[in-house]
């Protein structure tokens, strides 16, 4: 976790230091990174290029960590506080969302009502004077402490329609999959 009297350009310095990322990835052509033993690439698309900034803040800003657990839960907290129209982050997060589903069903639970209840950077877009906010500060404007508002019959039906909609795939694919063992 970082400090809250940290600048958020120290503390991003240190979360990529501390995950193997850099500034300059942000412009590379593939996204490369290992899931376990298995290597996983993909296109950085200038979608995500413009996500992936403001994604990192969130980790800074959240203290959610780069594993397998800790990115489906930033991406559920990201999708409980919209995506705005960063597709890529709606994309790559109900993935995170799917399988954080399955994996850690109360962390991501737990991290898709907190981002309900507060704020993220996708509304804002990205400003350099971000990274000239104390880590505190990031945290207020995001409105990440204090007290949380009870949460809504909404919040719960928004989060079982977002599981729905993130099964369906698989429900199909299975559907398929047993048709086909039938024939």
């Amino acid at each position: 976790m970082y400090a809250d009297a940290s600048s958020v350009r120290d503390a991003r310095a240190q979360y990529f230091a501390a995950n193997g990322f850099s500034e300059a990835s942000y412009r590379d052509a593939w996204v490369r990174f290992k899931i376990g033993p298995f290597p996983v690439a993909f296109p950085n698309t200038a979608s995500r290029r413009r996500a992936i900034p403001l994604h990192d803040l969130h980790h800074v800003a959240t203290g959610y960590a780069t594993t397998l657990i800790g990115e489906a839960e930033i991406g559920a907290w990201e999708i409980g506080g919209s995506c705005t129209d960063h597709w890529a982050a709606w994309v790559l997060n109900a993935s995170a969302f799917a399988y954080g589903a399955l994996l850690a069903p109360r962390r991501v639970y737990r991290a898709f009502m907190r981002g309900r209840h507060s704020r993220n950077l996708y509304r804002l877009g990205w400003q350099d004077s971000l990274l000239d906010l104390t880590v505190g500060e990031l945290r207020d404007h995001l409105a990440l402490a204090g007290n949380r508002a009870p949460l809504t019959w909404r919040d719960r039906a928004a989060f079982f329609l977002l599981l729905l909609l993130v099964s369906l795939p698989t429900v199909g694919a299975v559907v398929i999959g047993l048709a086909l063992l039938r024939t």
